[in-house]
């Protein structure tokens, strides 16, 4: 069965275009007030409701946003399809965080400010993805994790260095989640290390195989130089030899070549009468 590709649906990118900086806007926002109770865990009780509430608007505003994307959407089934992990994120509370991953847009609109080089593009938005990915699943993990019975990650050190062990599948054992909310934050920053990594190596791939093209190019051309060269020198030769080359004596007969000793006409003794 042949599978249909997507056609770009003109309003949905029309709006996405329009509120790129807002919801960069927002998910930074949502992202600030998200990390300060977990980062600073003495935090007045009136702070820490204000971040509360904080998050929740902006929660409601990513929601709202994707409402309207569902709206314009034809089809909508097509739509739902598509977006299941983003839903995902804002249905579930436990998966709430990782819809901070909506400041890769930012992250994109600097790289198309930044460099013009595909591969350029690619490292820095591959980077400032392992970058956002690491801090908010360290923030994540130390959430669900501090203060809980057995649990081993309680300051934001222990939280960094277990996320960047787990996504670089280093795995040392040292530090791990023991309650559920944290092992499903593990889930998805294995998941995001595996992809980020391939990433990774097929760029990698991707600049040996046009490093290797550009040296096949140059030898080629190098070859072909060389030749061109050797062309000339042998044109030139052939006309220096034609131009030193005296040209043979025609004969009476009208053929061109040597002439026997005593033809008429040749220059030499005329035969005696009888």
């Amino acid at each position: 069965m042949t599978a249909v590709a997507r056609v770009p649906d003109p309003r949905i990118e029309s709006w996405e275009r329009r509120s790129e900086w807002p919801l960069a806007v927002v998910a930074a926002t949502f992202l600030a007030a998200y990390a300060w109770p977990i980062l600073q865990p003495n935090l007045s009780d009136g702070l820490r409701r204000s971040c509360q509430v904080v998050v929740y608007v902006c929660w409601i505003a990513l929601g709202v946003e994707y409402l309207v994307r569902f709206s314009l959407a034809r089809p909508r089934a097509q739509f739902l399809r598509r977006t299941v992990p983003e839903l995902a994120c804002l249905a579930l509370p436990v998966l709430r965080p990782l819809r901070l991953l909506r400041l890769v847009v930012l992250v994109n609109m600097l790289n198309r400010k930044a460099t013009s080089s595909f591969r350029g593009r690619v490292a820095l938005y591959v980077g400032s993805a392992v970058v956002l990915v690491v801090f908010v699943c360290s923030l994540a993990v130390l959430d669900a994790e501090r203060g809980r019975s057995g649990a081993n990650i309680e300051t934001f050190g222990d939280a960094l260095w277990w996320a960047v062990a787990t996504m670089t599948s280093v795995r040392y054992g040292d530090r791990y989640p023991v309650t559920v909310g944290g092992r499903l934050v593990a889930v998805g920053l294995m998941i995001c290390g595996i992809g980020l990594l391939g990433v990774i190596t097929a760029s990698i791939a991707t600049w040996l195989l046009e490093r290797v093209r550009e040296l096949d190019e140059q030898a080629t051309t190098g070859l072909d130089v060389e030749l061109g060269a050797i062309k000339a020198q042998l044109t030139g030769l052939e006309q220096l030899l034609q131009v030193r080359t005296p040209p043979e004596p025609q004969r009476a007969d009208g053929v061109q070549g040597p002439v026997a000793a005593g033809t008429p006409g040749a220059g030499g003794t005329p035969p005696k009468s009888e």
